[in-house]
């Protein structure tokens, strides 16, 4: 994997796992209330913004990664944001990492490996 390929693997990363844990945060605030209110307080917070804003770079940074790669590959490879966004979760949201997430993690991390380095 070229150093350029690999710096945008990591960008797609960061940027995907970022707007999902903003999305998240934005989502989970218990202030938020019900219905139509919710929606609007949730648009009314930074967290959004930040979350769409992570959104459309990743757009970006995933159709220049793409460009590089093949889409098999590229796809395969972007199933790390799985092991990412979970363990993200487990820590800043208390979310419960299961056996069976645990596997489902180390099956994945395999998985990507593999495909890496067979790329």
């Amino acid at each position: 994997m070229s150093p350029l390929v690999a710096t945008l693997w990591l960008v797609n990363v960061t940027l995907d796992t970022g707007g999902q844990l903003a999305f998240k945060a934005a989502a989970s605030d218990p202030r938020a209330g019900d219905g139509l209110a919710r929606w609007r307080y949730m648009a009314s917070r930074p967290w959004i913004w930040l979350g769409i804003g992570a959104y459309l770079t990743h757009l970006l940074s995933w159709i220049a990664f793409l460009s590089l790669v093949d889409l098999s590959q590229g796809v395969l490879l972007a199933s790390i944001n799985i092991v990412a966004i979970m363990l993200a979760g487990r820590f800043l949201f208390r979310e419960k990492l299961t056996p069976l997430r645990a596997a489902g993690i180390v099956l994945v991390s395999a998985g990507v490996a593999v495909v890496g380095m067979a790329g």
